[in-house]
């Protein structure tokens, strides 16, 4: 994967360490120089700063000291909890630090050859869909001969404060880094999914089955390698602040397990098999825990045996990590973000994911069915002129993850454009064979609609039956212009498309075939009072819509003489006077039996309200009735691009 890592600023990690190795001099990146400008653009740090390289800190440094630990690490000056919770998280996944600290013992001191050291390192972020390479020199910011920013306990252990300038560089610079989502930087560590939770807004610890329902789906993304972190809201005068419990308000936690813990102690806690959901978090200050129930030397972990202790690696002492019992955890904290290592390799166990991935924008043009930029659903007049998507459920059911992430916007801060765009997105089901832009809701059904949120990410998880959907991704107001990245995920694959043509094409052979004059959108709601086709006393009917040698067959509903169907049809006619017709069947091993049409002329004359039709034979017959009736709506325009 890593082969083809882009280079940022078009500098190439082995190239620039050879040439060092050739002139026998210490890397010096031009593209983040130790200036102010690469320190910050508003708030200069509080004091004489000097760049240091690890080797005028310490007599003997190191990339890593005894391994990476997410303990290793403490938050400095600047307000990166957010991006040292991330770290945290990332040190207890060798497969994703690996990823990051490429190539991490080539990149390690070596103190039997110190001619091979050139000053030089380099790490990879996965930057708006693909892993950049980002390289930076060693040349580190202090304060009193001591680092100002991120740090490592160890003071011989430099992997934290290099990993966080090469992210700084990426932002522009270490102020842009104050402030932040550790969701979003574990997404730059990773590639992963990230899903925002409101604990406050959902109440969690007042419901237990949503609660009980909450842990196994957090368990189930720890025991998958997935990362979970947390926070308290804080208005800006509580940023940082303490809570009696020992919480720090305005401040990001890192999940560092999610167990639950055997009580009871020998064979009693073996036979009893008595549980309790517990969750550990780490605080990146290195200090400052909780105090409540489970904390460190509280009288709970009296309830668990010795060996059960041991095994969760129990340790009395301020090191910032400490476990709450889940219900506190909703209780307390306001807001997780959760990030799912999402699985497509079919390689694996676990469930595999089909993943389809687009990059669009948000564009302005001065012609309606060529702009781009249309707002929410509250705008009528302009939502459907966004970008649509269009997939397929195949499956009965089929769960489906949908993610929309904008660019990362830190690196616009130092001129006053670092906020977020509002962004989400709407689902629709519509037509099963349509295949042009929706341009106007007619019986479409808005399935799904995310929260509409200034975070860099928009997650959501929708089950949905079998059927054609679009997702329209979209800003809140019109003519708000970015970029952004759509990833669908489904179990099997859903030809997820961008739908681009508004109409179908006019074509050379079109003077000979024809080309549509009219078209009709048909919605199926119900049929009652079907004829009986078993023994049971019931049927296993289905509709075909057919239209000019075209047709649309919806889903077998089963067992009923009243079924629900919900199924839409769109047709470009290109001989208008042609009928319509909607005929019902029952679904049999053996031979579908016929159970009844209505024939719809289609014309711009003709009711475009619901109505109910009473079922008719076929042929020379068709005058003759037959049991039940079909609730339908038609609507027709000459117009092709009105639908």
């Amino acid at each position: 994967m890593f082969s083809t890592a882009t280079s940022y600023k078009n500098q190439h990690y082995s190239e620039l360490k050879k040439e060092c190795l050739e002139d026998k001099k210490l890397f010096e990146d031009p593209e983040f120089p130790v200036t102010n400008a690469s320190l910050f653009y508003r708030k200069p740090p509080p004091g004489i700063v000097e760049w240091k390289r690890p080797r005028e800190i310490s007599d003997e440094p190191h990339l890593f000291v005894e391994g990476i630990s997410s303990h290793d690490l403490n938050q400095g000056l600047v307000g990166n909890c957010w991006f040292v919770a991330a770290c945290s998280c990332l040190a207890l996944k060798p497969d994703l630090w690996q990823k990051v600290i490429p190539d991490w013992k080539e990149q390690e001191w070596d103190s039997q050859h110190p001619e091979n050291y050139a000053g030089i390192f380099h790490f990879q972020f996965w930057v708006f869909g693909e892993w950049v390479d980002v390289v930076v020199d060693d040349r580190l910011p202090t304060i009193n001969r001591e680092l100002i920013y991120c740090h490592s306990k160890v003071n011989s252990e430099f992997w934290s404060a290099l990993l966080e300038k090469a992210y700084a560089k990426l932002s522009g610079c270490y102020e842009s880094l104050d402030g932040g989502n550790t969701g979003d930087a574990v997404v730059d560590f990773s590639g992963a999914v990230t899903e925002a939770i409101n604990l406050e807004a959902e109440v969690f610890h007042k419901d237990q089955e949503k609660m009980d329902n909450l842990f196994e789906d957090l368990l189930k993304v720890y025991d998958r390698g997935g990362i979970i972190s947390c926070s308290i809201k804080a208005s800006p005068s509580e940023i940082e602040a303490w809570m009696a419990c020992g919480l720090v308000k305005g401040h990001a936690y890192s999940v560092t397990a999610v167990k639950k813990v055997q009580l009871g102690h020998g064979l009693m806690a073996y036979f009893q098999n008595k549980t309790i959901p517990l969750i550990r978090m780490r605080n990146p200050w290195g200090k400052t825990e909780w105090n409540g129930a489970w904390s460190d030397s509280s009288a709970e972990w009296e309830r668990v045996g010795s060996m059960e202790r041991a095994k969760l690696g129990i340790t009395v002492e301020n090191d910032g990590e400490f476990w709450m019992a889940f219900t506190d955890w909703c209780k307390y904290f306001t807001d997780a973000d959760v990030c799912h290592l999402i699985n497509t390799s079919l390689l694996t166990i676990h469930k595999t994911w089909h993943e389809v991935v687009h990059f669009g924008s948000w564009t302005k043009h001065s012609d309606p069915l060529h702009n781009r930029c249309g707002g929410c659903m509250n705008y009528k007049q302009t939502f459907l002129q966004n970008p649509q998507y269009l997939f397929d459920i195949t499956k009965e059911v089929d769960e489906v993850l949908i993610s929309l992430q904008q660019r990362d916007m830190k690196i616009h801060r130092r001129i006053g454009q670092g906020e977020n765009l509002t962004l989400g997105f709407a689902v629709f089901k519509v037509e099963l064979n349509r295949k042009y832009r929706m341009h106007n809701i007619i019986t479409q059904m808005n399935v799904q609609m995310s929260k509409y949120i200034n975070a860099r990410t928009v997650f959501t998880r929708v089950t949905l039956p079998k059927g054609r959907y679009i997702i329209i991704p979209s800003t809140l107001k019109p003519e708000i212009l970015g970029e952004f990245m759509l990833r669908v995920y489904t179990d099997v694959d859903s030809g997820c498309r961008e739908l681009t043509e508004h109409k179908p094409r006019m074509r050379c052979w079109s003077a000979f075939t024809g080309y549509p004059h009219a078209v009709s959108q048909i919605y199926i709601h119900a049929a009652e009072g079907l004829e009986n086709q078993d023994s049971t006393g019931g049927a296993d009917p289905y509709v075909i819509v057919s239209c000019e040698g075209r047709s649309v067959r919806s889903t077998v509903k089963a067992d009923t003489l009243d079924p629900v169907f919900e199924t839409r049809a769109i047709f470009y006619r290109k001989k208008p006077r042609k009928p319509i017709t909607v005929e019902v069947w029952n679904s049999n091993v053996v031979k579908d039996q016929f159970l009844g049409q209505v024939v719809l002329t289609g014309s711009l004359k003709d009711s475009t309200k619901p109505q109910r039709l009473q079922l008719r034979k076929r042929g020379r017959a068709m005058a003759d009735e037959m049991p039940g009736s079909i609730t339908l709506r038609i609507v027709t325009c000459t117009e092709l691009t009105d639908m």
